[in-house]
Order: C-alpha cells, then structure tokens, then sequence
C-alpha cells in the first residue's frame, strides 16, 4: 500500500513537472490576445500597391512575434478625399485600434485630427515636420511618429535622370497637388538645382483627373518637354492615366516609385517604400509592448531605387545611357 501511495505521488508530480515544460510557443498561444491594427490609406486593398505593402509589413512583423493568422486584427480603412476621408478617419478610430498606420501625409494629417490618444505610425510621409505632423524628427510629440520617404537631395537626382536619358529637354512641368502639405519642400528642392543643369521648371498644379489631362495636354505643346511627378495619393490612382499619356505625347517622365514605372513609366528614383513598411512593423510592434511614438524618433529611409523601364525608353526613342543602365537596381524590358 506505501508503495502504491508513492507511485502516485511520484506520478503526480511527473505530470506537474511536464505542464511546466511544455513549449512556451504552445502555452502563449493559448493565452495571447487579439491585438487591433487600424490601417488607414488613399488606396483600395485589392490594388496590386497596396497589397505589395500589406506583404512587406506582414514580413516585418513576423519575425517580431505577430501574425493575422494569430495575434493580430487588421482594421483596414480608405479614405477618397473630402468628406469621405474624415467620415473614414471618424470610423476607423470608433474602432478602437492599438495603433493606426497611414499612409501619406494627408491621410495622416487626416486622422491624426480625429484622434490625439491612439498612436499612429506613419509611412511614406515626405516632410513630417513641415506638414505639422511632428514636432522635430529627433523628438515627434504628441501620438505621432514614423518613417519618411524624401531628403532633399532626391530633387536634384530626379532632375539629373532626366537630363541624362532625355538630353534634349529643357522645360520641366512639376505635376503635384497643391493641397498636399509636403509639397512645398519638394518644390523648393527642385527649383534650386534646375538652373545648374540648364532646365526651366514650371508648377502644374492637379487636384483630380482632370487637371491632370489639361497639365499634361499643355505640356505637350512645348517644344523639349518633361516632367516629373512629385509622390502623392492622387498620383497612385491615376497612374495609368498619367504613364498613358506620357507615352501618347512622347513625354519622358521621371517618378518616385516603382510602381509607375511597371505601369509604362520611364524611370523612377526614390525610397524602396515596402521597405519603409517593412520597418514600421518594429514600430507597430514597440508601441504594441508599451512604448511611446512621442519616444521613437521620426526615421529617414536608408534603401533607395533607380528603376528604368527599357521598352519605354525605346517607344520614346530615347537610348539610356551606360552609365544610368550600371546604376540601375531593376531595368524592365
């Protein structure tokens, strides 16, 4: 009888002893919460853009512990413009997220003035400072911080592009959008080192579809013509349009990201954006464990792109030259 009675302790305690050595994944797994993610962009998640970046930001997060499948709830919303984008921003922060990632200046300009106790997480944002979003890069402030896909020097590189591959221009038309607080840093960028290369700048100023025909369609009528289109959301939906009839007028194009260029773009110099989202996952992930976006200081991106699509240099009748070909990260043909 002893003997049985000491079996079944022994027993007892083996079991006790197990429990506490099953894998530490499997026991988190049982107790881990959901955890809310409010994603707020100018783009519709079927866009083949936006999915690109929802990619890059799964990769950045897995690695940190976190997964859909998981621990984490995407709270996706679109914002068209106004009023949408405000009835849009009002709705995703009723939601109650952990944390809200936007996309772009005014999305995040947008949301930021519905909430001012959820932490947001910026990308793509081309001056934050500028814009009002932050205090300084070093010390954001308030709820705010992120990750920015512009310096200065960008505006003298997409100038020089240019003239490289399409030697003949002289007159270059900025398209931006004028409502677009990060526009006037940019434009300032520009104007300063287009007098060194021999080219005049105008401002073509678009808000919708429309003008972007009308700036384009005028352009067209200058002799040695160009132009460059400054990052920006109306940009991203009317990408077709513009590669399309950059291609009709014979207009070499210069862009900031790549996608325009699998588009039908020319070429396009800027920050690897998925790469941006990539790193906003560590963000997403510090605040998630606790920390202040007023503690994690604005970062500037450090992977940049020059992307040049081949086929379109041809249809243009333009020869890229060897030395833009030997700096090239992606040529398509």
């Amino acid at each position: 009888m002893q003997f049985d009675q000491m079996k079944r302790r022994e027993f007892i305690s083996l079991l006790g002893g197990a429990a506490a050595a099953w894998p530490l994944a499997a026991r988190t797994q049982q107790t881990e919460r959901m955890r809310r993610i409010g994603v707020f962009m100018r783009l519709s998640q079927s866009d083949p853009v936006t999915k690109g970046y929802l990619a890059a930001l799964a990769q950045g997060l897995a690695p940190l512990g976190w997964s859909q499948s998981r621990n984490l709830q995407l709270i996706f919303r679109i914002s068209g413009g106004d009023p949408t984008a405000n009835a849009a921003a009002a709705d995703l922060v009723r939601q109650s997220p952990e944390v809200i990632l936007s996309h772009g200046t005014e999305t995040s300009r947008i949301v930021q003035q519905h909430t001012s106790a959820i932490p947001i997480v910026f990308t793509t944002v081309t001056d934050p400072v500028g814009s009002g979003l932050v205090e300084s890069l070093a010390r954001p402030g308030g709820n705010t911080t992120g990750f920015t896909n512009f310096e200065f020097s960008m505006a003298g590189k997409w100038l020089e592009l240019l003239k490289e591959v399409a030697p003949a221009v002289k007159n270059i038309a900025i398209l931006f959008n004028p409502d677009n607080a990060a526009m006037p840093g940019q434009l300032r960028a520009i104007a300063f080192a287009a007098p060194a290369l021999g080219l005049q700048v105008t401002e073509a100023k678009v808000r919708d579809r429309g003008d972007i025909e009308r700036a384009i369609n005028a352009l067209a009528q200058t002799p040695n013509a160009g132009f460059i289109v400054l990052p920006e959301n109306l940009v991203i939906t009317n990408r077709e349009l513009i590669v399309g009839m950059a291609a009709h007028h014979r207009l070499p194009s210069v862009f900031s990201d790549r996608f325009n260029i699998k588009s039908g773009g020319l070429l396009s110099y800027g920050a690897d954006t998925d790469d941006l989202y990539r790193r906003a996952a560590s963000y997403i992930d510090h605040i998630l464990r606790g920390e202040k976006p007023s503690d994690l200081p604005v970062q500037q991106p450090t992977k940049f792109e020059l992307v040049v699509n081949l086929k379109t240099a041809k249809t243009l009748g333009l020869t890229v030259p060897d030395t833009v070909l030997a700096r090239a990260d992606e040529l398509l043909e």
